[in-house]
Parts: structure tokens; sequence; C-alpha cells
């Protein structure tokens, strides 16, 4: 239908920059210089001065970003791996490459994010990492975690793929860890037209180790210390990426005017709204609300033109590849039956956020409430 409002509207966002774009990508190709070289070298320059780290890695994917970090900082076989149940696949993969074994825990309701006191509960002899995710845009309880480790001698990695420009305080995502990654898949808050991802930390020594890693164990042209990997981001997109980097405070802006909109117009219904406590900066990748009716409410919203995704429809230990099954992590399998995603990006007009809000009120209004109801009953009665 014509009035029809996508989920995510990249052509939308490229219509200003496809000058400049196109105008980047002829002179690397007028200089021959695909993979890495100058444009990475000066992307990763501009990534860490904005992060506030001493040192940014890119590499070919957020999700080569998780691994050559854990890589990096030892992981391997017998070690074991914290991650919260509730999130993209992306970090299981990483850490099972590895050999090490992820060690699932709970969400946090309100946040999605790792629960603390699950972390601690699993924390063990052959813990070598943690891996919070910063879910949807908001960044994880690091300093919990952190002071839970304590002294122990185990890497504090933060999953920043949804989180670029986000904040606990004065400090970004990208500084609150040991290290941590991030994606440029291009429907990211800052995207390529491409993959992409890149490693941020403070540690010189690390920064080093993942250099040489990500290119195939070189530590000399030709001499191979290591066995590393190909996971070199290529010219094209770190050269997108710094056209666009200067960009993204005024789209995560534009991002946080709409999720405050949602926020009002969706006040008092039987919804539970994102979570943003207090010194958290939420650049909200995703505006997540979570409802026992999310199915019914997507299927009305899709019959009205609006699109929304599910973000995840199941548990990471629910996924066939882990086999672990569900009746282990309550709260990521309630989040995983009651998320909904709603529109959110730069260029959606206030209009269409307002259309959103007035048709999922109209939904609640017309019996939702009291189907609500209902299904919360029929949960307790379980």
């Amino acid at each position: 239908m014509s009035d029809a409002i996508p989920f995510l509207n990249l052509p939308a966002q490229h219509r200003g920059l496809r000058e400049p774009i196109l105008e980047a990508i002829g002179a690397i190709l007028d200089r021959g210089n695909f993979v890495l070289g100058d444009a990475v070298a000066r992307f990763e320059r501009e990534a860490a001065e904005y992060l506030g780290v001493a040192e940014a890695i890119g590499v070919a994917s957020g999700t080569d970003a998780l691994f050559l970090a854990l890589q990096a900082a030892g992981v391997g076989p017998g070690d074991e791996v914290i991650t919260p149940a509730y999130s993209f696949f992306a970090v299981a993969e990483a850490i099972e490459r590895l050999g090490a074994a992820a060690v699932y825990v709970d969400i946090d309701p309100e946040t999605c994010n790792a629960d603390p006191e699950g972390v601690r509960a699993a924390l063990g002899p052959r813990t070598r990492a943690v891996v919070p995710v910063h879910l949807y845009g908001l960044p994880a309880p690091m300093e919990e975690y952190r002071s839970i480790i304590g002294g122990r001698d185990i890497f504090l990695l933060e999953d920043a793929a949804q989180a670029f420009g986000a904040a606990r305080g004065e400090k970004r995502a990208g500084d609150l860890g040991d290290a941590a990654a991030f994606s440029f898949y291009p429907t990211k808050n800052l995207g390529a037209c491409g993959d992409g991802g890149l490693v941020t930390t403070a540690d010189g020594n690390l920064a080093g180790e993942i250099r040489i890693l990500r290119d195939h164990g070189q530590t000399g042209k030709y001499l191979h210390g290591r066995y590393g990997w190909n996971s070199r981001l290529d010219a094209f997109q770190a050269a997108i990426l710094s056209i666009k980097l200067p960009l993204l405070e005024g789209w995560n802006e534009r991002r946080r005017a709409l999720a405050a909109r949602y926020r009002e117009s969706l006040a008092g219904l039987p919804l539970r709204l994102p979570s943003e406590p207090k010194g958290y900066r939420h650049v909200y990748h995703q505006f997540t609300v979570r409802t026992p009716l999310r199915d019914a409410l997507r299927e009305r919203l899709a019959e009205k033109g609006i699109a929304t995704a599910t973000h995840y429809p199941r548990g990471i230990h629910e996924q066939p590849a882990v086999a672990a099954g569900s009746g282990f992590f309550p709260e990521a399998e309630r989040a995983a039956r009651e998320a909904l995603c709603l529109p959110i990006y730069p260029e959606l007009t206030d209009e269409a956020a307002d259309r959103t809000a007035r048709e999922i009120r109209a939904f609640f209004e017309r019996g939702g409430k009291d189907a609500g109801a209902r299904s919360e009953e029929g949960e307790r009665g379980k």
C-alpha cells in the first residue's frame, strides 16, 4: 500500500549521501588500494576519537570482532565464556568456534541485558571471559559485572554491535570493558553498505595481537607468527563509514526523539516499554515493546501497513544448534515470546511514528486489554 510504514528505510538514508559515497568510492578505485590501507586507517582513527578509546581495529564483521577479541585474549578449548541467553546468535558462534563453552545466563526483565546475579552464579574455575550484550542500544551494567568479577583474570568484552554512540555516564560504549566488538551491518545505527566490524580497547598489546590475527597471523610480509584469520575491513566500507560517522550524533538524537514520542503516545497501555536507567544513554537501535499479545499485535499492524520485527523470537539456548531446549531461562524465554520492535530510524517521520502508536492504542482499546488480562492469568496458572 502507498502509505505503508517500512520497518527500516535504508534507501532514504542513502539518497542524500549518494554523491559523497560515489566520490569516495571513485577515489579508491583510482588509487587501487582496496583492502586495509589509508581509508581503513583513517576510519579507525576517527572511530577511536569518537568513542574515546586508545585503539580501534577494523575487521570484516561484528562476528569476527567478537571472535578475534576473544582469541586475542587467549580464550580457547576448556574455557567457559558467560553471555546472556537472549541475544543474536553471533556471540555463541564466536565462543564455540574457539573451542570454548558458552555459559548462558538469564536477563534482567527491565533492560533485557544480562542479569548481574546470573553472572555471579555462573562464575566458575573455568570462566575465562564474560561477554555482556548492550541489547537494542542500551549499555549493560558493566560496573556491576566488573565488581562481580573482582580481581580474577577474566576478560570483560562488550558486545556493542547495537550500541555505537550509547553511553554510561561520561563513557561511551566501547570504553566500558576490557574491549568491545562493534558491527557495521547496514541496519545498525552506524551501518556500512555491506559488512564490517570494529574492535576497541585501551590495551595496546591486545590491539596489536588483533591486528596480527585479522591478517592471517602475519607479523611481517609472508611471516606468520601464529594461526590467524582473514578479517580485514575493506576500504570501500571504511570510506562510507567515515562519511556517515559525523552524522551519527544527529541520527542517534533523532532516534531518541522518536523514542520519547513513542513513550508519550503509548503511556498507559498494557505494554512494557524500553528501560533507560538514570545515567545511561540509550541509542534505540530498536524500540522494543513487550506484550503477551505480541503476535496478534504484529498481525494487526501488518494489516494496517506497518512493518515490525521480532528480535529475537527464541533464546540462544533454544536454537537447534545449541539444543539445550526451553525451560532454563524464564526471563529470556518470556522476552522471546513478547518482544516486538517498532519502526525507529532517523528518516521516520513524526506522522509515521504517531500513526504507529495510534494503531497500537486502537488494538488494545478494541479488546486488547481484556485479552491481555486473560493471557496473563493463563501464564500465572501454568
